[in-house]
């Protein structure tokens, strides 16, 4: 008897230790295509064959959510990952959530309006399956409470010290401008062990870019250069920009060549994008496109792209003013 019963219990061990996607993809039905919703500043976790993907206005309820598919085509949702209480102190701009893996849990980086500061910040939240329920653990807003900080990002350097980048917004700098600024973690990223540093400004690329800052997102390159895809307005509308440095608190280079534009090849503009590897191995881009609402719903989209080393390519045939750039990047980057 006392065999039987350990087998009884070593069996409901292993099926209480199945993976949860295992679980979701047996319970969801994925019959949705991307063209189906409207999502703004997506961001796509993969983990255990499925691809969970947060963003904005991914759920109808104050707060944060999330869609899953098995093959990006296909997805069920929207899914409530954290739903904000009477008396959580965010009570509006339930903005850019990230997901990200990290120490054993998923830990969301998201932005809300905070009724104590009447400011915009991102916080950090964790959960133990990456459909939550996700409960905040830092204390309010990790970025500076005293003006407007959206869209944080976890990047771990080669050092393991964890980062938030997150974007100083332009709507509280002294002269209007957006910035982009990074600050370390704590081990267990509930807040910042040292003032935050701005990285540069909306205003240092050459292509006549407007005051905003957006969407940052780091990649570590084959080669070992550090990318950021970041979003900005421009003659040619919201786009994907690239910054390379050899740290992310080091100086930043804004690359001449953009990873999207809209052009000739696309009708709309598009941004807030980042990268993640689909699960035949191909490096993805995801991004909302597009960007005003009022031209056409905010939809998610997904590029293959290239990682050249030095900087990032949509896998497509370049025109020739691109070719141009991307070898002026490909020479100050050597020079660097």
């Amino acid at each position: 008897m006392k065999r039987v019963i350990s087998l009884l219990l070593a069996a409901l061990l292993v099926l209480t230790a199945l993976p949860t996607a295992f679980a979701a993809e047996d319970t969801m039905t994925f019959d949705k295509t991307a063209a189906d919703f409207v999502i703004r500043d997506p961001f796509v976790l993969v983990h255990d064959g499925l691809y969970y993907m947060y963003g904005t206005c991914a759920t109808p309820k104050p707060g944060y959510g999330c869609f899953v598919s098995p093959d990006l085509a296909h997805w069920a949702g929207p899914f409530n990952v954290f739903t904000a209480a009477a008396d959580f102190d965010g009570d509006k701009n339930f903005w850019a959530p990230e997901c990200h893996a990290y120490g054993g849990a998923f830990y969301l980086f998201a932005t809300y309006h905070s009724r104590t500061t009447d400011h915009r910040g991102v916080s950090v939240f964790r959960a133990d399956d990456p459909l939550g329920p996700f409960e905040e653990i830092s204390d309010g807003h990790v970025t500076p409470h005293d003006q407007d900080c959206i869209d944080g990002t976890l990047y771990v350097d080669d050092a393991g010290q964890p980062y938030m980048v997150y974007v100083a917004e332009w709507t509280s700098t002294d002269d209007g401008i957006g910035r982009m600024a990074a600050a370390p973690l704590s081990d267990d990223l509930t807040h910042c062990i040292a003032e935050p540093r701005e990285l540069f400004r909306a205003d240092d690329p050459f292509w006549k870019p407007h005051k905003i800052t957006d969407g940052p997102f780091l990649y570590k390159s084959r080669t070992g250069k550090l990318l950021m895809l970041w979003s900005n307005m421009s003659p040619d509308g919201y786009c994907v920009a690239l910054a390379s440095a050899k740290s992310v608190t080091g100086k930043w280079r804004q690359q001449l060549a953009r990873l999207y534009v809209k052009d000739r090849r696309r009708a709309y503009d598009g941004g807030h994008g980042m990268l993640f590897t689909d699960l035949n191995g191909q490096l993805t881009l995801c991004l909302h496109t597009p960007n005003d609402g009022d031209v056409a719903p905010e939809r998610a989209a997904f590029f293959p792209v290239r990682d050249l080393g030095y900087t990032l390519a949509l896998s497509e045939k370049p025109s020739l003013q691109t070719r141009f750039l991307r070898f002026i990047d490909y020479l100050a980057e050597l020079l660097r």
